[in-house]
């Protein structure tokens, strides 16, 4: 293959920062939409819908649920209809949930549709994220997969600005008007990604960014890819340092806007311009840690990004105005991406592009068990204390255990052609 034969374009420009392009947008769509958004709605919602502490972390649980069932099945369904439908399918599914939400005139319903926008966001997340491995070689993976990940922080930074927009021009149910124009937003997404998203680098001709000049094949395996020593201890400790991410970040994403407006006093408006600055501060945390972990090491990036968010979460459970609690958010907000790019880098360097699907979607069903656990024990104990406090106080807490813990990581084994990863 001539070495100009992995660009497309006049410029060079390979066809793989198009896939980090529709996988920024799948994420914006899946994860950042169809989860993140929630937070900015729920102090508009309660009112409508009767809604106390417990029943709204309830609804965010629900959607974890769905989010893991469609878990266990992704590594399967990508195999069977590709990357590519699958993502326009569940994408649709995200988007049409969401606008049903709209509709909804009890408790019940919304923890319905709310289980199958998580069922579609789950089966979308996972294999966009996997897909990395297979168009990027181990030097320029975290990067790829960092860009990626800013979509949750576009999310934010629009939920943020124009929800509070779309809920006062809808007056009274102005949230209803937001479900509805946040899910036609997915749906557009959802048919971007069907043109533009391929499964693999052969459907069109090259190879992967950074890959180095191709190697003799060897009989019986794919070229990039390589049998590793991974192994079930790896395995245990990504999937607790994964599934104490995902128990951690969501108590946070799910309740700091009714923490401000309820106990600090703020807004709506004036919590949701805070917020917009938690996505305005992530959009640098994905490829910033990253390409840090490129270079520095794995572990090393995830045990800095867990020091950050343990000082996080500390500040706002002690209940600090002003300074502090502007230094809580710029915390959480400047590494709230970094350990999904980080991990999804990590599991390719352990296993390789043709098993990173099947293990990272293994460690993403540990992950969504923290997600469901996370926003109903946070909402179960606020409710009977009265404040967030106490839940903030065990998030720090564990986010410090997960620190620890991935100083404990082994080095991956460096494959074909790639450089030993620290």
């Amino acid at each position: 293959m001539a070495d100009g034969a992995h660009r497309v374009g006049t410029r060079g420009l390979h066809y793989g920062w198009f896939i980090v392009l529709s996988g920024t947008l799948c994420v914006f769509a899946s994860i950042g939409l169809g989860r993140f958004a929630l937070g900015m709605l729920l102090p508009s919602m309660a009112p409508s819908l009767g809604l106390d502490y417990s029943r709204m972390g309830l609804i965010g649980t629900s959607n974890f649920v769905g989010y893991l069932l469609a878990v266990l099945a992704c590594g399967t369904l990508a195999n069977r209809f590709g990357t590519r439908r699958l993502v326009f399918f569940a994408l649709s599914l995200v988007g049409i949930s969401m606008m049903m939400i709209a509709g909804v005139e009890g408790f019940i319903s919304v923890l319905v549709l709310y289980f199958v926008t998580g069922l579609g966001s789950g089966a979308s997340n996972v294999p966009i994220m996997a897909l990395i491995p297979a168009w990027f070689a181990r030097r320029r993976r975290g990067m790829a997969v960092g860009f990626v990940v800013i979509g949750s922080g576009i999310a934010i930074l629009v939920s943020g600005t124009l929800i509070p927009f779309l809920n006062a021009a809808g007056g009274e149910g102005g949230w209803r008007l937001s479900w509805l124009v946040l899910g036609a937003a997915v749906l557009g997404i959802a048919f971007f990604c069907l043109m533009t998203l391929r499964n693999r680098p052969e459907e069109v001709g090259l190879r992967p960014v950074g890959a180095d000049p191709p190697q003799p094949k060897a009989a019986g395996c794919a070229l990039y890819e390589w049998e590793s020593d991974f192994t079930t201890a790896d395995f245990l400790r990504l999937g607790a340092i994964y599934f104490l991410f995902g128990y951690t970040y969501v108590i946070y994403a799910t309740f700091l806007v009714t923490v401000l407006v309820r106990e600090y006093g703020y807004s709506e408006a004036a919590a949701g311009c805070l917020w917009a600055w938690v996505g305005v501060l992530s959009l640098f945390s994905g490829p910033v840690f990253g390409t840090l972990s490129d270079r520095f090491g794995r572990k090393a990036g995830l045990a800095t990004v867990f020091c950050i968010q343990t000082v996080s979460y500390a500040l706002i459970a002690l209940g600090l105005p002003g300074i502090f609690l502007y230094l809580s958010i710029a915390c959480y907000g400047a590494v709230a991406w970094s350990i999904p790019s980080i991990m999804a880098a990590l599991v390719g360097d352990y296993v390789g592009p043709r098993r990173a699907a099947r293990v990272f979607g293994a460690i993403t069903f540990v992950f969504a068990l923290g997600q469901i656990a996370g926003p109903a024990v946070a909402g179960a104990i606020a409710q009977v204390s009265g404040s967030f406090s106490e839940s903030f106080f065990m998030a720090a807490s564990l986010a410090g255990v997960a620190a620890m813990l991935s100083g404990t990581l082994r080095r991956p084994e460096a494959g074909p052609g790639q450089a030993q990863q620290r």
